[in-house]
């Protein structure tokens, strides 16, 4: 019907918007502490941008034909940026550091018709920094964030993407995609059923087992044999968690360690990760996957024009999910912001007084708002009106313009 949203999307009301604010706000403010800039990137993207070389699935795009040219709203944003750095910030001094905030619009395979595709996203990307390191700036950035919103439960599973590809290696091009899909949703019993020899078999489920204390996980990986890339990947993930551990600030009732699941059977569906991948989630009794991120080193040389590599580094939290949680721990605004004033001009020859004492109001250096009453309504009813918008303060503007103020109790009697 045409008085409704469409089907995926849905209005955020005052409430929501202001609280929305209040956590993209503070987000922000971290950011600029860690000298990243803002970029906005277009909403609409030819489509072969945003499949990443085939890493994003063409299914979840939402598509859009105009001419002879395929179009689709963004899924993410580190495809649109990558394609930005490298085509638009030529010659630009790495390492170039950039957050965003904006909706990214996902297709989805539920068969619920009303399933959400519109998201807000806010996040960062390193550009140019290929060491470990700079994946140590980027996690304890995103500590820093859950931080500044007053999240405290929370944990990241840490993963590696090339020790992951390489674990899959041994199994036949045919069947590799089938067993990566079912590590990834945990399903054992598809793992179990396969037509797999006993020895795969047995890599595959302890593929799956890799999760847990990174000590432990640690260990088993040790059993297995690793070329030497991946085996230098596994030195800079024990260094990277050490340093992790060294950095992370003790907290008041949380323990003196980075809260730190490794899991290096962690395969995230968007397939243009090279180096660390990882989640973000909730302790809370519903469990929520609260962002998401990884290493991108081939990334930008899919856009660049002499298809020159650069390393990337990001991640992307989900406001509603980080909405979600908060409004569960009461830390969000529980109204929207109040009015400071009303001006009301008792006759029509106030109504340009009453707008210029509104403007001489407004011009004050802090932020004040202000109203002004529209006329046609009784002095009993305009209180009425302010206690409701609790709006404290009145000024009431004569016909020779001068104002009589009222503060107002916003209780009655």
């Amino acid at each position: 019907m045409v008085y409704q949203s469409p089907a995926g999307a849905r209005d955020l009301l005052p409430l929501d918007v202001a609280q929305k604010r209040w956590i993209e706000d503070r987000l922000q403010q971290v950011f600029h502490r860690w000298g990243y800039h803002r970029i906005i990137t277009s909403t609409l993207e030819r489509l072969d941008t945003l499949m990443a070389g085939g890493a994003i699935d063409r299914s979840t795009v939402i598509q859009l034909q105009a001419d002879e040219e395929e179009l689709g709203l963004r899924p993410e944003l580190t495809a649109s940026i990558a394609r930005t750095a490298v085509t638009r910030m030529a010659g630009t001094t790495y390492p170039q550091r950039l957050y965003y905030n904006a909706n990214v619009f996902r297709r989805t395979r539920e068969t619920n018709h009303n399933r959400q595709q519109e998201f807000y996203q806010a996040g960062v990307e390193l550009l140019g920094a290929r060491e470990w390191l700079a994946d140590a700036e980027v996690l304890l950035l995103l500590a820093e964030c859950l931080n500044e919103i007053g999240l405290n439960q929370w944990r990241l599973v840490l993963g590696q993407a090339g020790i992951a590809r390489s674990l899959l290696s041994p199994f036949p091009d045919a069947i590799q995609d089938k067993v990566r899909t079912a590590i990834a949703h945990l399903d054992r019993v598809t793992l179990e059923t396969m037509p797999l020899s006993d020895e795969l078999r047995s890599r595959a489920l302890l593929i799956m087992d890799l999760r847990g204390h990174p000590a432990d996980v640690l260990q088993k990986v040790a059993s297995l044999d690793l070329d030497l890339p991946q085996q230098e990947a596994l030195n800079h993930l024990k260094s990277l968690i050490e340093l992790l551990n060294q950095c992370f600030p003790v907290q008041l009732g949380q323990s003196d360690h980075f809260p730190l699941i490794l899991d290096l059977s962690l395969i995230q569906t968007i397939d243009y990760y090279t180096g660390i991948v990882f989640e973000v989630v909730s302790n809370s009794d519903q469990a929520r996957i609260l962002g998401q991120g990884g290493r991108y080193d081939q990334l930008l040389g899919l856009y660049h024009p002499q298809a020159e590599t650069i390393p990337g580094i990001g991640f992307a939290l989900n406001i509603e999910d980080l909405h979600q949680v908060l409004l569960s721990n009461n830390q969000l605004p529980q109204q929207t912001p109040a009015s400071n004033w009303l001006v009301v001009p008792e006759m029509p020859q106030a109504y340009a007084a009453a707008f210029a004492y509104a403007k001489t109001l407004r011009n004050s250096p802090h932020l004040v708002r202000v109203e002004v009453d529209l006329g046609g309504r009784k002095p009993d009813i305009i209180r009425e009106y302010a206690r409701r918008r609790r709006i404290h303060q009145i000024a009431w503007i004569k016909a020779e313009g001068l104002p009589i103020i009222e503060s107002l109790s916003l209780t009655k009697g």
